[in-house]
Order: C-alpha cells, then structure tokens, then sequence
C-alpha cells in the first residue's frame, strides 16, 4: 500500500478515534488527568485541523513523503504520550482513545513510516524531520491551550471605544 493511501485510511482512523474519545468524555479526562483547561470547542476544532491535515498528508505523500509523514507522527506521539503513558502511569485508569491509540494509531502509523522507507529510502534526517513535525502539531493546541490562560493573553472587551 503507498504511502498516500495509507495516510488516507490514518485520516480515517482518526475520525474515529475522535469519536472514541467523545464518547468516553475525553474532556473531562484531560481536565482531571492532563491538567488542560479544555473545552469541547476548542476540541472539535483542533480535531478538524486534524482532519485537514489528513486530507493533506494523504494528497502531498507522493511528492512530500516527510511532511505526509507529520500526520503518521503525530499518532504514534499521541498514542504514546496522551493514552498509553497515562493510562499506566494512572495505574490502569482508562484514558479515551486508548483503544483506537493502540489498534489504529501504532499499526498505521508505523506502516506509514514503513510505506515511506521501501517507496523513498527514508534515511535518519527525513524520519527525525518528520517526527519533529509531528511533535510539533501535537504540542502547539497544548501550548495554546495553556499560554490563553495567562493574563496577557486574555481578551477583554474594549471599554474605551465608543
């Protein structure tokens, strides 16, 4: 399978681990787990950037294999640092996505990686490049998220317009 299509069915995984994770009320969990303070809009937004960037990866894999494989990368990290790490660092406490985080993000995501290789070589730079796209995309809704509650970053109405 090329690495477009299978950034194709990673699109498509990750719909529905957006929706394993809505269903077992992923916002609650980060509140009381991660310590985000998260919101269902900001969620279903930064999850429809996700889907964009699916769609993307799935469309440029042939001509970008490094950038596609952004997508691919901020699985496996999500997977690992976001479920499966939580989940055994709480001791067995269930975090929402962490079925689709095991049974889709880490097959997919490493024959993405794998698709990637046999089609392009994928030597060390390229796959360090693409995972730290994809650390990228991961961290910056959290660095969002976090940096809205400082106090310079807070948007108040303006009262000396008229």
């Amino acid at each position: 399978m090329s690495l477009s299509e299978l950034c194709w069915l990673s699109t498509g995984a990750y719909a529905i681990h957006v929706l394993e994770e809505f269903a077992f009320n992923w916002r609650d969990w980060a509140r009381g787990v991660l310590h985000l303070p998260v919101e269902w809009n900001t969620f279903y937004i930064t999850n429809a950037l996700v889907m964009v960037l699916g769609i993307t990866a799935a469309e440029v894999a042939s001509q970008a294999p490094t950038l596609a494989l952004g997508l691919p990368a901020l699985m496996l990290i999500n997977a690992t640092f976001f479920h499966v790490a939580p989940f055994l660092l709480t001791k067995g406490r269930f975090s929402p996505g962490l079925f689709t985080a095991v049974f889709l993000f880490y097959p997919l995501g490493i024959a993405c990686f794998r698709a990637a290789h046999a089609q392009n070589g994928l030597a060390g730079v390229k796959f360090a490049e693409a995972v730290f796209l994809g650390a990228v995309l991961m961290a910056t809704p959290i660095v969002f998220l976090k940096l809205a509650t400082r106090q310079y970053f807070i948007q108040k109405p303006d009262t000396q317009r008229v």
